[in-house]
């Protein structure tokens, strides 16, 4: 059936949780979950930026029901205070929406000790799914959305040196970081079915799209003035994941255009994305260093 990203279910009664939700593609995500009629957390860990996205946000939806709770990715200790919060806040979550990344930066490291990229996409989300999902599964038709990218194509786990301390290239380990969302997601779903529960894990991409993940290369934004889409239009492989009825366990959606821009379509992942034993392995890895379990 077609899609259309004016065209979505009601979601009224329904709550979301939008990682980075207030820029890139994650802020138009929130605003769309929210126009539909749900109430929207925007988890981000500036309280100030958060606060103008979601002025922005009322603004736009003026009945729209828009909330800020902090959460910083890159420290497991927020992310457990923020899961603490948004537990004495709501009784339900309807999609979680795993959306906040990291892009190429210099190398850097969480407070955890873990590199940047792969402890803010991957590790941050795993803990942060990790304790919610008590929660999300006992919500009738939940979802949980991760996002990766095209830059899983080239992206390899390398497990005797996860953070990259003997060797960082960081578009290597932004591959690296992308490829894990996709392993994450497909594993997921694997255990929600085996749990017997109706929770459903898909994941998307954006395309290209024109967001500040690009600040430390200029080269790419250069490029992305002939070839990249709006935030907006981005945002829609995501929406689409969170909100079509016809979505299926396990899918990924991304552009329709040589996957770079364009209406939300299935798509496929590579080959290496879909091996159940590195995905196997990834998780048992994730809990060890995050100190959380998750479907076990």
């Amino acid at each position: 059936m077609s899609w259309s990203i004016d065209q979505l279910p009601d979601l009224s009664g329904q709550v979301a949780l939008v990682t980075g939700a207030n820029s890139g593609i994650g802020e138009p995500t929130a605003q769309a979950l929210g126009a539909a009629g749900a109430n929207v957390y925007l988890a981000c860990r500036s309280a100030e930026r958060a606060e103008a996205a979601r002025a922005r946000m009322e603004q736009a939806v003026p009945d729209g029901q828009f909330q800020f709770v902090h959460l910083d990715l890159a420290d497991l200790a927020s992310v457990r205070t923020c899961v603490e919060e948004f537990a004495r806040r709501e009784e339900r979550l309807d999609l979680l929406i795993n959306n906040a990344g990291v892009m190429i930066p210099p190398y850097t490291k969480t407070k955890d000790g873990f590199e940047l990229q792969f402890g803010t996409n991957h590790l941050g989300h795993f803990a942060l799914t990790a304790q919610l999902i008590n929660m999300i599964t006992s919500t009738p038709s939940s979802r949980v959305v991760t996002v990766s990218s095209m830059a899983h194509r080239f992206g390899r786990l390398r497990f005797d040196d996860l953070q990259r301390t003997r060797s960082y290239n960081r578009w290597l380990t932004y591959g690296q970081s992308k490829v894990a969302n996709l392993f994450f997601s497909f594993e997921l779903q694997r255990r929600l079915i085996a749990a017997g529960h109706q929770t459903l894990s898909i994941a998307a991409h954006p395309g290209w799209a024109r967001t500040n993940l690009t600040a430390f290369s200029r080269s790419i934004d250069w490029i992305a003035v002939l070839l990249a889409q709006s935030a907006t239009a981005g945002a829609a492989p995501t929406i689409r994941a969170a909100t079509d009825p016809d979505a299926t366990a396990g899918s990924y959606y991304g552009p329709r255009w040589l996957e770079i821009r364009g209406g939300a379509v299935k798509v496929r992942s590579t080959r290496y994305s879909q091996r159940q034993d590195i995905a196997h392995k990834l998780w048992l890895v994730s809990e060890e260093l995050t100190g959380t379990q998750l479907l076990n």
